[in-house]
Order: C-alpha cells, then sequence, then structure tokens
C-alpha cells in the first residue's frame, strides 16, 4: 500500500498535504448515486481540526450534506457517515466547518425491538421496513420463518405509527403489510441445508442496536444454539440498513463445534405461479424475482446478492428459490437483501428492477472512492 493512502470497506482515503483540505468524492460506476461514505473518526477530525461540531458543505454550494457520527456499538465515535449525491463518472468535493453547536438531521434509519407484536424485531429505511420473528411467535398460529417486508410508498418512518395503529394490511396511502412468508425465507433469510433439506432456525433470542439513525441503523440478533444433523451451531447476524438503499447488508457469523464448515441457504419466498419472472446472474451473483401482482396489492420484488462467496442457485423447491453456499467458522458470510414496491414509483417493471439490482453489484465492487485533501 502506498504511503498515504487508507483502504477501507467502502472508501479509499488518500492523505496529503495541500492547504486548503477538502473530502474529494468520485463515483467509478456509469450510473447516478446518492449513498452513504465512511471516513474513520480519528483520521477526519484530525484532518480537519474540528471535534464532533461541524457542518459538510457540498463544493461551494449553499448544500448541506446531513452526516452521522457512528459508534458501531461503542461509547467512543469510529466514523463519519456522509450522504453524498454524485453523477455517474463524476467527482465532487466537500468542505467542513467547525460549527457552534450540534447538526441536527431528519432521521431516515430507525430499527426497534417490538414486545406488543410477539417479540418482533422491526427496522426501515425511507424507502422500506422490514422485521425479523422473535421467539414469542414460536407455535402460534400466525408463525412464520423468514424476513418479512412492509411495502412503503413514503419516506416517512412508519414503524412506531403502523404498530401503534395495528392496521398495517391495509394502505391508507403510505403502504401495506401483504407480503406473505410463510414457513419459507421470506425476503431473503438464511437457514441450515443439509442433505439437500432446508432447516430453519429458531427465532431471534436477543438483539444489540448499534447505532440508529439518522443515516444508517444498524443491529445485531443472536441466535439460541441449534443441533442438526449430529452439528452443534451457533449463529448470529448483523444487519445494516442505509437511507436510500434498497437492500440490506447481511453480515452472518456461524461456529460449528463439529466441522469447519457449515451448508446453508439464503432464499426468496415464491409465488407459485405457472412461469415466474426471475433471473440469475452467476457473473455477478445475484437473484432477482418480479413477483406477481397479489390480490392487487401491486408487484414486490425481492432480490439477493453475493459478492464474494461462491453460490448455486436451486429451484427445485416449490415454496422459494434458494442460494446454497457454506460458511466457514469464524468467517463473516456478507450477502445484501432487498426488495422494491411498483406502487413506491421507483421501480415499476421486472427489467427496472434487474437493472436496479445490477447497478446495486457495482456499487458493492466499485465503492465511491473519498480522499482527504
Amino acid at each position: 500500500m502506498k504511503k498515504g493512502f487508507l483502504l477501507l470497506c467502502t472508501s479509499c482515503i488518500c492523505l496529503s498535504g495541500f492547504a486548503q483540505r477538502t473530502i474529494e468524492v468520485s463515483n467509478p460506476t456509469e450510473h447516478t448515486r446518492e449513498e452513504v461514505i465512511s471516513i474513520p473518526y480519528a483520521t477526519f477530525s484530525k484532518h480537519f481540526a474540528v471535534d464532533s461540531l461541524f457542518t459538510i458543505q457540498l463544493g461551494s454550494s449553499a448544500i448541506t450534506l446531513p452526516y452521522q457520527l457512528e459508534r458501531q456499538g461503542k461509547s467512543n465515535i469510529q466514523n463519519v457517515l456522509i450522504l453524498v449525491p454524485i453523477q455517474a463518472k463524476e467527482k465532487v468535493s466537500l468542505q467542513v466547518h467547525q460549527a457552534p453547536s450540534p447538526a441536527s438531521f431528519p432521521s431516515k434509519a430507525f430499527a426497534r425491538y417490538v414486545p406488543e407484536r410477539l417479540d418482533d424485531f422491526a427496522w426501515e429505511n425511507d424507502v422500506l421496513a422490514f422485521r425479523m420473528y422473535g421467539k414469542a411467535l414460536e407455535g402460534h398460529r400466525d408463525d412464520a420463518q423468514g424476513m418479512d417486508v412492509w411495502a412503503k410508498r413514503t419516506e416517512n418512518l412508519v414503524i412506531n405509527k403502523w404498530y401503534k395503529e395495528n392496521d398495517y394490511h391495509t394502505d391508507h396511502g403510505e403502504g401495506l403489510d401483504y407480503y406473505s412468508v410463510g414457513q419459507t425465507l421470506g425476503v431473503g433469510d438464511l437457514a441450515l441445508y443439509f442433505a439437500d433439506s432446508v432447516h430453519f432456525t429458531k427465532h431471534y433470542r436477543q438483539y444489540e442496536i448499534l447505532d440508529n439513525g439518522p443515516l444508517r441503523t444498524s443491529f445485531k440478533l443472536l441466535y439460541e444454539d441449534t443441533d442438526v444433523n449430529g452439528q452443534h451451531i451457533t449463529l448470529s447476524k448483523t444487519i445494516t440498513l442505509d437511507t436510500k438503499k434498497h437492500f440490506n447488508k447481511i453480515s452472518v457469523s456461524l461456529e460449528n463445534k463439529k466441522a469447519s464448515q457449515t451448508p446453508v441457504v439464503i432464499g426468496l419466498a415464491k409465488r407459485g405461479e405457472a412461469s415466474p419472472q426471475f433471473a440469475f446472474n452467476a457473473k455477478k451473483q445475484f437473484l432477482a424475482y418480479w413477483e406477481p401482482d397479489v390480490q392487487n396489492h401491486g408487484h414486490t420484488a425481492t432480490a439477493l446478492i453475493v459478492p464474494k462467496a461462491k453460490v448455486a442457485f436451486i429451484d427445485r423447491d416449490k415454496k422459494q428459490f434458494l442460494l446454497s453456499s457454506t460458511i466457514k467458522n469464524n468467517q463473516a458470510f456478507v450477502y445484501y437483501n432487498g426488495a422494491a414496491w411498483d406502487r413506491a414509483g421507483q421501480v415499476t417493471s421486472a427489467e427496472q428492477w434487474e437493472t436496479l439490482v445490477a447497478n446495486e453489484v457495482d456499487n458493492i465492487k466499485k465503492p465511491l472512492v473519498v480522499r482527504l485533501k
């Protein structure tokens, strides 16, 4: 690595000694992006000689960009997150100024435990809302297995409102929950896979919220130890959702007491149509599905992206599409799952959804390049 360069998982930062100190952001892809960049807080504060009170402006304009001080569950600030709009192949400059008071931005990402609804854990951004089921639902007549998604056509956060009103299966203008999970992995959950059979884990047992907006929510779900096929398995998932994104980033940590690696699948629920509209791209390692209209509620689109691990596509399960892979002990298995709703207006066809998913693969493999100058 060249002197003066620090490589990040989401950005690349170059430190140099120019008198005018700015943040330079470059988009290496052929499409417009609006996404969160991350800069280590220690590097940021030293370079700009600021504490936690500052503003960030887009170039010399009066546009102030929202940011978040990310802690990742720790007491000290770990990173500065900044939401940056940028055109294809564009390069923009951001200016940092000391401020007299803390900055405040409307929250666009949120998560919480929902004890009033059978231990749900729900999270959302300004595009979608998701939930995972807790222990209290096990054995209940409405028990389901995988991840649920709520269709939204508002940028407002709705979790607290919808749970309070308890009428979220009806669209009152903001969207609704009509997605059916049932005995499937829903919109991209993970299960164990032995002898060509899906083995659902029990629902999550504990949670830890790491960060909670305004730009990013992240949390960890811990699961009860599972004995399957003579193997004893410990499992946790760390889930991250940024504003503007259709996709969660999911990092799975798994330890098998009896083997060095464990077979798993991630899946998308099917809807039983004769000719489903789906695309599996083996080169880019994504699976995209355009669901049929369900009870005149519109079309939900779902997708999985596995950027690094080897996967195999399985289409013999009548209830769900599956991608199979293996997880090595103590090595994070990272994948992305996401969705869209045609009535939100951003994605209105299977072709548009496949393009958006392919672009997201490019975003993951070609992160915005960030340099401190």
